[in-house]
């Protein structure tokens, strides 16, 4: 889902369109907390999740700062959740705003899977969602995050390249900044720089496990399956 909690914030308080909306906290920014999420307007600003709120406020003090109100934003979720399982029963619940699902079996075209999901979200929530579709997990959450918001990417054996080795090692899963700062510090800024070394050369320098893991993930290769909890509502 797009800036969720922001878009549901804005679906309740619909004066709030086109205004840079920040929620965070209790909502005052002259008191600790930090920001849970924010819209696209006040991302221009250069505000972002996990900011402190007085960072925030100090980038753009014109913002709306709201409260977290888990209560809303639990309702929207259980309410997109469940067009996601009219498309498919194999679902994994991975937080309160994304998912994962198993496409493989439905005898529709990507793009026609996806037009469904965005206009069933639409119609049940008023809200936008990005879609990322790829052959495994690894690829599906990279391309999620390509064409925000409102977005569509589909990434192939074909496209692989073309699309995921210029983007930044922050890309891959489990690349936090940290991890990012070591990788820069040895060369490594893009996917593609990561894919071009053999195994032997990453696992020389990360050891066995997190260098056959980055020979993998540079080549979009990962067999992590579904982790399938969610059951849809009955009847």
């Amino acid at each position: 889902m797009d800036a969720f909690f922001a878009a549901v914030e804005e679906k309740k308080r619909p004066e709030l369109a086109g205004k840079p909306v920040v929620v965070g906290g209790s909502g005052d920014p002259t008191r600790r907390g930090v920001v849970s999420t924010c819209n696209y307007e006040a991302r221009k600003f250069g505000i972002h999740s996990a900011m402190p709120l007085r960072t925030a406020y100090k980038l753009c003090p014109k913002a709306v700062f709201l409260p977290v109100d888990f209560e809303a934003y639990s309702r929207e979720s259980e309410r997109f959740k469940e067009v996601l399982g009219q498309v498919s029963p194999v679902m994994e619940d991975v937080g309160i705003d994304e998912a994962y699902l198993d496409i493989s079996d439905i005898e529709m075209t990507p793009e026609e899977i996806s037009r469904q999901i965005k206009d069933g979200i639409r119609q049940a929530t008023g809200l936008t969602c990005t879609i990322g579709i790829a052959p495994n997990k690894l690829l599906a959450k990279i391309a999620s995050d390509l064409r925000k918001p409102d977005g569509l990417t589909i990434i192939t054996k074909q496209n692989l390249e073309q699309l995921i080795w210029p983007l930044a090692v922050r890309k891959l899963y489990g690349v936090g900044p940290k991890t990012e700062a070591a990788l820069n510090a040895m060369g490594y800024s893009t996917i593609g720089e990561l894919a071009a070394r053999s195994k032997e050369e990453l696992v020389g320098q990360f050891g066995e496990s997190y260098g056959e893991y980055l020979y993998e993930a540079a080549r979009g290769i990962d067999d992590s399956p579904l982790v399938t909890h969610w059951e849809p509502k009955s009847a």
